[in-house]
């Protein structure tokens, strides 16, 4: 199966399996907008949780806090949102389809990038043991070629973005042969910027005439970093972490939940002492690649992306990517943004929101240290990295989400064998007595084959079937759905041993 075909596997299954439906989907849908069915739901929820207390629960100098959607029109103005909240935006005069330019060019740096693993992996077959990686990648003239190429085109990228030169975008596109996707042709408009805030209004008599739907999380925190510091009582450093739903104008909207109009966002504001910013980005950097990696995610797909293009108030940024189906793309972000959030929230609001350090006797802008990862791009990571197609010996093709327990949306699926003889009574007895602790799943329907199969494609870890032998013994039988081992539990210790294998300490203590 090619990447192309493995990802349509995924949104095909994601929808088949209750995980993501398209938004008004009886009406048309809409585009770049998705709802989460019974089963998604509960796997974001679980993902969120994780989240929260990795980043909350485990550290005794964080805390969140859950900020409005809608905020004062100025603070999107000190933030710079308003004036410079943009995206380099090209058009396709045949298609009439809009695109970000920085993207179509980093999308065929890519595709170079995928010729460079194609010369690997020919290698790789025709030396076998004795072919050296590293010694391939930098003595092979070709690879060499391709690298430096790479190099000269993110050189001309960086210097465009951070110049405002678009119109050398433009002919970097142009000299690169880039095509639209659609038409196949050339024929692009010149490069210009496209804010990506969603403005609305409310009634004249609340004073102000123009919203917008906020673009990130992170002002809400900066915002509240005063009535976060005071009540609590924080000492530097200390973070501010909060979920929630974010909203962008996103013209090129693509790729499934990668890109959407509307997401939810999980921050963290880590609030240091100046000088010790570098110090404490290291360690959210490493902090983070960890959290992801405990997970079970393949540390082969997961790399660091340091930024071409500082933000003007950054001293250091880097990304963490994975690679999905359609190459390595952006999950999470670490920016050192030192004083600038808070120091532009002073300015324009006339308030001082500094700190004062007991141990110096004096007052200070904190910097800021953030993690910002998408909880929509993680969801989509879970699935590109768990889905699995295995073939059985009996020649079938079975469907598993083998995602850590902990994530799965149902824990334990109750399943008797068949709907007489008091075998329904026993299994809805299991069920109820599990369910206070247990997400867990009932199902009395078709062969024990196929619903075993059916739990396997959500990625519930254990099943338990009520047979006969339950009306005798008391037991049951004990499906694992990674090893599709079975074997005999008494029933009285269900609850234990679910408690053992699915717990949040198991991933917790990883970090």
């Amino acid at each position: 199966m090619n990447t192309e075909e493995q990802f349509k596997n995924i949104i095909s299954h994601c929808k088949e399996y209750g995980f993501i439906f398209p938004s008004s989907e009886i009406y048309e849908g809409l585009a770049a907008v998705y709802d989460y069915g019974q089963n998604g739901v509960e796997l974001k929820n679980n993902l969120r949780t994780y989240w929260w207390k990795s980043m909350v629960q485990m550290h005794q100098n964080i805390v969140g806090i859950d900020a409005s959607i809608f905020m004062q029109p100025k603070v999107w103005k000190a933030s710079g949102h308003v004036d410079g909240f943009n995206d380099p935006m090209i058009d396709n005069k045949d298609s009439k389809k809009r695109y970000r330019a920085d993207v179509l060019i980093e999308e065929y740096i890519e595709k170079i990038n995928s010729k460079i693993s194609k010369e690997v992996l020919k290698a790789s077959e025709r030396f076998g043991e004795k072919f050296n990686h590293n010694t391939f990648l930098s003595t092979n003239e070709r690879v060499l070629n391709y690298k430096n190429e790479i190099d000269r085109i993110e050189v001309i990228l960086k210097q465009s973005l951070e110049s405002g030169e678009l119109a050398n975008l433009k002919k970097l596109i142009e000299e690169l042969g880039i095509v639209c996707p659609l038409s196949g042709t050339k024929n692009w408009t010149d490069v210009r910027q496209y804010n990506l805030m969603y403005s609305t209004q409310m009634t004249a008599t609340d004073g102000e005439s123009e919203l917008y739907l906020r673009p990130e999380t992170a002002q809400g925190i900066f915002v509240n970093f005063l009535n976060v510091q005071k009540t609590g009582r924080m000492k530097i450093p200390f973070g501010i972490a909060q979920t929630g739903k974010a909203f962008r104008n996103e013209i090129v909207a693509r790729q499934f939940i990668m890109r959407m109009k509307e997401f939810e966002q999980m921050e963290m504001q880590y609030f240091v002492k100046p000088g010790s910013e570098l110090k404490w980005y290291n360690y959210w950097k490493n902090y983070r690649m960890k959290w992801h990696l405990s997970l079970g995610t393949n540390s082969v797909n997961l790399k660091y992306h340091d930024h071409l293009k500082l933000a003007h108030y950054a001293n250091a940024a880097v990304d963490i990517e994975y690679s999905f189906p359609f190459g390595f793309k952006e999950v999470e972000g670490i920016h050192s943004r030192t004083d600038y959030d808070l120091s532009r929230h002073q300015e324009f609001s006339g308030k001082k929101i500094q700190y004062f350090d007991n141990e110096t006797n004096s007052n200070y802008t904190p910097y800021v240290i953030e993690t910002s990862i998408g909880l929509d791009r993680l969801f989509l990571l879970q699935m590109c990295e768990n889905l699995k197609e295995e073939k059985l010996e009996n020649g079938e093709i079975r469907s598993v989400l083998k995602i850590n327990p902990n994530l799965a949306p149902y824990k334990i699926a109750i399943l008797p064998l068949v709907k007489k003889d008091g075998l329904t009574e026993i299994a809805e007895k299991i069920y109820n007595d599990l369910k206070f602790d247990f997400a867990c799943f009932y199902e009395e329907k078709d062969t024990i084959g196929k619903r075993y199969r059916r739990q396997d494609a959500i990625g519930t870890p254990f099943c338990v079937t009520v047979d006969y032998d339950s009306l005798k013994d008391e037991t049951v039988t004990l499906r694992n759905r990674d090893t599709m081992e079975q074997s005999r539990i008494k029933i009285d210790i269900l609850g234990k041993m679910l408690s053992e294998e699915i717990n949040w300490k198991n991933l917790l203590s990883k970090l």
